[in-house]
């Protein structure tokens, strides 16, 4: 069980999550959580690698974000001093910064999904992660898989749902194939510097245009085993975490096949958000057969 400074930054970001509505500032939340303002934001920071306003704000725009799809009629500027900003414009930078589109792009056809990551919610209720093995070997032909890409460590992983930002902010791609499957593509592992390569990005034809700075990679025919990652409706960043570390410190052992190190890849084709419980998403690891 978590104590101390932990135990308390969880407890107030769930408190964070049911006053979202209320006004917030440094102070009251520091006065509820018993610090000084001073002291709590350098805890708050250290434990979440964000501000504690920065933080409120983000999940408020995740709120909104979700509103824009689900309320067709909400004025952008009353939705603006719902998520407590000044003016739409300030709303609609601040918008554009997290999900990398404009509000009245994202309402067009955007999906929330998966960038919940870049402003998770922290719960202190048990991890439901629900992940099995999906029946028999499944081989893919060769494709093509293109999106911005970055190198990510332990301390700046938790930059990858900007990737996914930036991909929905220039969807469809010139040349994207057919079809509403996204993949998170993981290459280049270096496991004595312990970082990796990631890709958010989706599936395109060899003469594909790309916008500037997304990256092209070709996915050779292999054989995969594939991992199904059911969602419980709660933070969908940290039951992915979850549901990785079981496939490689279980399911991978006890299945007694052997990776071929050549690209993995989180495979999301499921038409319902991935805050919706029951949602789902394939991990395909290439193993040697």
């Amino acid at each position: 069980m978590e104590t101390g400074p932990a135990k308390t930054i969880k407890e107030i970001v769930t408190w964070i999550e049911e006053h979202l509505d209320d006004e917030l500032s440094l102070d009251v939340i520091a006065e509820k959580a018993g610090y000084s303002p001073y002291y709590f934001s350098r805890m708050f920071l250290a434990h979440t690698r964000r501000t504690v306003m920065d933080y409120v704000r983000g999940r408020r725009l995740l709120g909104g974000a979700r509103r824009l799809l689900a309320e067709p009629g909400l004025r952008l500027v009353d939705l603006a001093f719902d998520c407590g900003f000044d003016s739409q414009e300030a709303f609609t930078r601040a918008f554009k910064r997290v999900f990398g589109t404009t509000p009245a792009r994202f309402r067009d056809g955007f999906a929330v999904e998966p960038m919940e990551g870049q402003y998770p919610m922290t719960s202190t209720a048990e991890n439901t992660t629900a992940i099995e093995r999906l029946g028999e070997l499944v081989k893919r032909d060769r494709f093509i898989v293109a999106g911005p890409a970055r190198r990510f460590d332990e301390t700046n992983k938790d930059g990858i749902p900007q990737l996914w930002s930036r991909l929905m902010g220039a969807l469809p791609l010139e040349g994207q194939v057919k079809g509403c499957t996204s993949y998170g593509v993981v290459s280049g592992i270096d496991r004595d510097e312990r970082t990796i390569s990631y890709m958010a990005g989706v599936e395109v034809d060899d003469n594909a245009a790309l916008p500037d700075g997304f990256e092209r990679q070709v996915i050779e025919p292999a054989t995969y085993v594939v991992f199904r990652l059911t969602f419980d409706g709660g933070p969908v960043h940290l039951q992915i975490a979850e549901g990785i570390r079981q496939v490689w410190g279980h399911l991978m052992p006890e299945s007694g096949l052997t990776p071929t190190g050549t690209p993995d890849f989180e495979c999301y084709n499921d038409l319902r958000p991935l805050t919706a419980p029951g949602a789902t998403m394939d991990y395909y690891v290439p193993v040697q057969v």
